[in-house]
């Protein structure tokens, strides 16, 4: 065995074994692959082997296509048969809401450059003769997806890693992770130890106990779930075909063809963790779990109404095998916060469909600095300390347990929850407040009438929230909203070369003392990595603020690129609340509880003071989200809900009312501005989402600045707009396909309803030879096209004078 390499990849399934091969594919060689037993000795083994293109985030979906194109290569150069059955793949739909969802889901395959075709029920019946159409509205049919040999697909990655260099250990158990001190590992295995420079936890069901050697509780556990596999049925033995493979969604079951027989599971709503305490070193290669039918009865009948066939099917085989679950089901992938070259590549629930692009976005990371795409929503770094284990039991139960119904883009799901509310949350909730969740914070979205439940509807169309929303924009347009925005994120960055460490880490030039700018922060790629509002306290002492659920993924940039000697980083977000005035009425509201002067010439626009509000200590920023005359005020938590309580009463006569973060989207959208994850991401360069205005590229260097002068200097392929859409009773969400005739040329990345200009609107990118086009563009939402037009500038208030005076 050797005693240094490069990278050891802990863990033999499917994942570990991609990591391995994308890692020797792009160039890194001195690889090894630690397995405690034989590959595939974890969940890899007992999986259905179903592959799939289907995933509701688009980041995600592009790497299972990926995952999807490259079992024929790993094949091809391994000779290890994969046993792939290219069947196609049916998504079926019984409810109107279903199929208007999956009407939406194709647009949006569109543009991920996903393959798949909207099915009649006929069709569908001519693909799958054993269904029961008398329900089905239609379906989505994905004619490159199938299933394959987990054993012979997970080996193909091993043997193709083995011929570019790599190297495999079987029966090598990892007893201890442990830091060298000169910024390296050592793996302690039981037939060895490994120094190496970066460690790959791919332990799956083990991933736990392998973070736990490094102090870290990775938010994950393994769910138990059942499949069966039925005797051969008479409707089969003449088929010239293998059918489809199946997800009735609405029949709560999962299907495709086995010999001449059905593997058919279900996600029983019961959902029941497994080894909440941690997986036992002993579980064994070939260990399943004891079958628990009854938990199933009520799933199994809805799918057998839709396949009567089942139902007289004798049963050949029941699998109960464990695999892992994170709060949101999706994968962890990346570098862990706070260890250096600790790399996470676990939770992969759907190994075979993602196990591809997990590998080859973390082995980009490794090898490059970043991953080739946006992969957010699979980023380790998206939770934080509030993931405890609790938490994480309760939201990856709840995942599971309703894996089968639809998401709605207006919907927060409510296990786990409250885990975090601000200091005004009472005075919130007595206001009527319908709250969601942002980084574990209950976050108020609008406020119901009094006497109204409140809740929100969940739907893919206007919600009930809808004159709630209309009445709080029109407050803050016309005379002043209250805002609870403690769920920004806050930062502090001091020390004697502060300000030379952020001038290198922000792309935007720093403010003089007492002034706000803009900064955003670039990958050395020269892509977005933040779009920071920078405030400056003092020479040596800043403030930043960001979009508080990357809270975690901000310190781990700051902790990599701002340790130096004289620079101290803190993340306070919970050490301080806030409150955002918004509207002409705001200055005088301030005036009313501020102990110093807050006019224009003593609190101009980007400026930010320390000024006493009532009894608390605030930091007050002259800025706006809403394009309105507005204020972001920082005070001490334990002071938040007496500010809130003081502006209250000082606020007779100026039109005060509570607004929520749906009324701040609909401000936003209606002064076209962008925010993180919509407009801005890692998939986009300044000149493309048009942060380049805020970029100082006469800057002598900053992280990123060749790869933005660069393309500072290039026509983008595209350019973030502004449409305005006929849309009389839905919105679009993101992802939506735009067209110019029958011509996909972009897409949206958010929208909404512009309450105080009464249109729907939306933001995206289009092709830039598109990009000034005045007739002819349409945009596809729930199915259907609707004209659309591009603003040439801000439908409310385009030169920016309200929120400036």
């Amino acid at each position: 065995m050797k005693t240094h390499a490069q990278v050891v990849v802990v863990g033999g399934g499917v994942v570990g074994c991609s990591v391995l091969y994308h890692l020797t594919k792009l160039g890194c060689t001195d690889v090894v692959l630690c397995e405690r037993k034989e590959l595939t000795a974890g969940s890899s083994w007992h999986a259905a082997g179903g592959f799939h293109a289907f995933n509701s985030d688009p980041a995600v979906a592009r790497l299972q296509a990926y995952t999807i194109s490259l079992y024929r290569e790993i094949q091809e150069l391994s000779g290890q048969d994969v046993g792939v059955h290219v069947t196609g793949g049916l998504l079926v739909a019984e409810t109107r809401e279903r199929w208007e969802f999956l009407q939406a889901d194709w647009a949006r395959h569109r543009v991920l450059g996903l393959t798949t075709e909207l099915l009649s029920p006929a069709q569908v019946r001519d693909l799958c003769p054993i269904i029961d159409i008398s329900r089905v509205r239609g379906a989505i049919y994905a004619p490159g997806e199938g299933h394959l040999d987990p054993y012979g697909a997970t080996h193909a990655y091993a043997k193709a890693a083995r011929l570019k260099g790599a190297e495999i250990y079987r029966h090598t158990r990892v007893l201890e992770i442990i830091p060298t001190g000169k910024g390296t590992w050592a793996v302690v295995t039981d037939q060895g130890a490994i120094e190496c420079e970066h460690v790959v936890n791919a332990g799956g069901l083990w991933a736990r106990e392998v973070g736990r050697m490094v102090g870290v509780e990775l938010p994950l556990i393994p769910m138990e779930h059942h499949y069966l596999i039925t005797d051969d049925l008479p409707e089969l033995q003449q088929a010239t075909r293998e059918l489809p493979g199946i997800l009735d969604l609405d029949g709560e079951i999962y299907l495709r063809q086995e010999r001449k027989g059905m593997l058919l599971g279900v996600y029983e709503k019961n959902a029941t963790p497994w080894a909440i305490a941690g997986t036992p070193w002993e579980h064994g290669e070939t260990e399943l779990l004891p079958p628990d039918l009854d938990r199933l009865t009520d799933s199994l009948e809805k799918g057998f109404q839709r396949f009567p066939a089942l139902a007289s099917a004798g049963i050949r085989r029941i699998v109960n095998g464990p695999f892992t679950f994170t709060p949101d089901g999706n994968p962890l992938v990346g570098p862990v916060p706070g260890l250096r070259n600790y790399w996470a590549a676990c939770g992969v629930m759907a190994g075979f469909s993602q196990g591809g692009g997990v590998g080859l976005a973390l082995a980009q990371w490794i090898t490059a600095g970043e991953p080739g795409d946006d992969i957010l929503a699979m980023d380790v770094g998206r939770f934080g300390p509030y993931a405890s284990k609790n938490y994480t039991v309760a939201k990856a139960s709840e995942f599971y347990s309703r894996r089968f119904q639809i998401a709605y883009p207006n919907e927060y799901w409510p296990a786990g929850r409250p885990c975090k509310t601000s200091a005004a949350h009472a005075t919130l909730k007595a206001a009527n407040a319908v709250f969601g969740v942002s980084y574990g914070l209950e976050i108020p979205l609008y406020f119901a009438p009094p006497g109204e439940v409140a809740v929100e509807t969940p739907t893919l169309r206007r919600s009930n929230a809808f004159q709630s929303v209309q009445a709080e924009c029109h407050a803050a347009r016309h005379a002043v909203g209250i805002l609870d925005v403690s769920s920004f994120a806050k930062y502090e960055v001091t020390g004697p070369r502060a300000a030379q460490a952020l001038d290198y880490l922000l792309a935007g030039r720093l403010p003089a003392v007492g002034r706000i700018r803009l900064t955003p922060m670039l990958a050395h790629s020269g892509r977005l990595m933040g779009d920071l509002t920078t405030m400056r306290l003092a020479q040596d002492h800043f403030r930043l603020g960001g979009s508080g659920y990357l809270q975690t993924w901000h310190m781990r940039w700051f902790s990599e690129h701002l340790v130096q000697d004289g620079v101290q980083v803190r993340n306070v977000t919970d050490d301080y609340g806030g409150l955002a005035l918004i509207g002409p009425n705001s200055r005088e509201l301030m005036s009313r509880i501020a102990s110093a002067d807050v006019s224009e010439r003593a609190l101009s626009f980007m400026a930010v003071a320390k000024v006493d509000l009532a009894f608390a200590p605030a930091l007050i920023g002259r800025l706006s989200v809403s394009g309105e005359l507005g204020y972001e005020i920082y005070v001490p938590t334990l002071h938040l809900r007496a500010l809130l309580d003081a502006a209250l009463e000082a606020s007779s006569g100026l039109g005060v009312r509570h607004v929520g973060m749906y009324a701040l989207n609909s401000l936003r959208l209606e002064k076209c501005f962008g925010i993180w994850s919509r407009e801005f991401s890692r998939d986009y360069t300044p000149r493309m989402s048009g942060l380049d205005r805020f970029v100082a590229y006469d800057k002598p260097d900053f992280i990123g600045r060749r790869a933005a002068l660069e393309d500072r200097q290039s026509v983008p392929e595209k350019r973030l707009v502004t449409l305005a859409v006929d849309s009389p009773a839905a919105d679009a969400a993101g992802y939506e396909p735009v067209w110019l005739g029958s011509e996909m040329v972009g897409f949206v990345t958010s929208g909404g309803y512009g309450h105080c200009v009464a249109t729907s609107l939306a933001m995206g990118y289009l092709q830039s030879s598109v990009a000034d086009e005045q007739s002819g563009l349409s945009v596809t939402i729930l199915g259907e096209r609707r004209e659309c037009r591009i603003l040439k500038q801000a439908p409310i208030d385009p030169h920016g004078t309200r929120m400036r005076g």
